[in-house]
């Protein structure tokens, strides 16, 4: 079934979302201070590209990890967390597009807070 959801999933714009996360972390390595956070922008862009079947495990960070957190929340994470957030609700209105809502809250998530996350 997760294989079934995943290649519904890239047809329905799986792939522009991943190629976004892709772009971003491009932008993001521009500076040597924003290679961590591009480094997070490619780990979340291979997630988003394979989403069902995986599961977000949070809270497993440093002081550092902590500190690039909350830069990140500031400065990005926020921004992409209220986008997945929104795209989550608007497929959340039929019920044939819960599934993929689930998953557009999963990456609002791990928006928020990347550093640290594990995927399994």
């Amino acid at each position: 079934m997760n294989f079934i959801g995943n290649l519904i999933w890239l047809l329905l714009g799986g792939i522009i979302a991943s190629v976004l996360w892709f772009i971003a972390g491009l932008i993001l390595c521009v500076t040597i201070i924003g290679i961590p956070f591009g480094f997070q922008c490619f780990k979340i862009a291979q997630f988003v590209l394979w989403p069902f079947g995986k599961e977000i495990e949070l809270g497993h960070f440093g002081a550092g990890g902590l500190l690039l957190n909350l830069i990140w929340l500031v400065f990005f994470g926020w921004e992409f967390a209220v986008a997945h957030l929104a795209i989550g609700l608007i497929f959340c209105i039929t019920i044939v597009g819960i599934p993929f809502g689930i998953q557009h809250f999963k990456f609002a998530k791990l928006g928020l807070i990347p550093f640290g996350a594990k995927i399994r």
